[in-house]
């Protein structure tokens, strides 16, 4: 059984079929939302990262929401392979001591040990991310209009129930309660373009700098009802921001304004629009804005394969509560088994076999 599919829009396919696929060709390089889940793409970052990409020069940029903007950001860093590894480490045994009676960790106690795992791993090193000399880095994050312009006990709940029935009526309605902000990194004090186009959504985009860096990426990562929005963010319009996945779950953008290909690691073969659309089958699809793009999946069958029958997830928080052993032993058990989609993807780059593409 393998453990990993490829899937490719129609240009993207074309282009395996015509040229093959060399790290030359790649232009953007997406990085999802999903938590947890997000861990069983490290060993293909670490390869990708570590020793694929390194082979071409060409700028790069990288998108990240929520996980996937701490995975990028940390990519930016000096030896990628052993940053990227202390990632997943710290996320594996995050763990949160809860007083007699209390059933889960609050908002602020999320909030704040996420903050000192961003200042333990960017302090003193974030002009490394945001100067990379070939990634520009982009993280999402989703700016509160309305009632989320402020986070508290009531706003916040009414706010994302008036979001979520605007969301359902059209995606693009819902940016009357939530707009998408990007954070580029910088050239000569502007922000490096975007390599998406943004007509589908009221977007914004500023400058990602070290005054605002670990806010931003904190702010991408901040799950409503979770963790507590971020406010005041230097550089950055007033308001409550939260995890970029809320406007953008899976990045599914239009990618087509890029000069190569999008090479999107990804954990399963659906590239999800928005957070709220998760119970929308339809808007699930795969649309024109994917057409150059080339995406690495897990096998469901594969999946089916792993502890507990699937990839790790929040659930698994409450699943094993303070048995803080049994949930790293399940989780560091997925990621060894996701070394198999590393070592596949290198033989599969060695000659690429247009006929293992599949049509996203």
């Amino acid at each position: 059984m393998r453990a990993l599919r490829i899937y490719a829009g129609p240009s993207a396919r074309q282009h395996i079929a015509d040229k093959g696929l060399l790290p030359q060709h790649i232009s953007v390089v997406p990085g999802a939302a999903g938590g947890p889940k997000g861990l069983i793409l490290g060993p293909i970052d670490r390869f990708l990262f570590g020793h694929w990409l390194p082979r071409s020069d060409q700028p790069i940029d990288l998108v990240g929401a929520s996980i996937g903007a701490w995975r990028l950001a940390t990519a930016c860093l000096p030896q990628p392979e052993k940053e990227l590894l202390a990632l997943e480490d710290a996320y594996i045994h995050q763990h949160y001591e809860l007083a007699p009676g209390q059933r889960r960790p609050t908002p602020r106690q999320v909030s704040n040990d996420f903050a000192a795992n961003l200042h333990r791993f960017y302090s003193g090193r974030v002009h490394q991310v945001i100067q990379h000399p070939r990634y520009r880095l982009h993280v999402m994050t989703s700016r509160g209009l309305g009632l989320l312009s402020k986070d508290n006990a009531w706003r916040t709940p009414l706010g994302y129930g008036a979001a979520y029935i605007s969301n359902f009526l059209s995606r693009p309605a819902m940016g009357k309660w939530l707009e998408r902000v990007v954070f580029s990194s910088p050239f000569m004090g502007e922000p490096h373009p975007l390599p998406f186009a943004t007509k589908d959504y009221p977007s914004r985009q500023l400058a990602l700098r070290e005054d605002n860096f670990m806010d931003a990426v904190q702010a991408s990562c901040s799950i409503p009802f979770v963790l507590e929005a971020v406010k005041a963010i230097q550089g950055a319009p007033a308001g409550a921001y939260w995890d970029g996945g809320i406007t953008d779950y899976h990045l599914h953008l239009d990618y087509r304004p890029a000069k190569g290909l999008t090479l999107y690691p990804h954990f399963q073969k659906a590239v999800v629009p928005g957070w709220l659309d998760k119970k929308l089958a339809h808007r699930h699809q795969a649309s024109a804005f994917l057409d150059s793009t080339l995406l690495l999946a897990p096998d469901p069958d594969w999946v089916r394969s792993l502890p507990n029958g699937k990839l790790p997830d929040r659930t698994d928080f409450t699943t094993y509560g303070q048995d803080l052993a049994s949930r790293v032993k399940v989780w560091q058990q997925a990621v060894g088994e996701a070394e198999r989609l590393a070592d596949e993807l290198s033989q599969w780059l060695l000659q690429p076999d247009h006929g293992r593409v599949e049509a996203l």
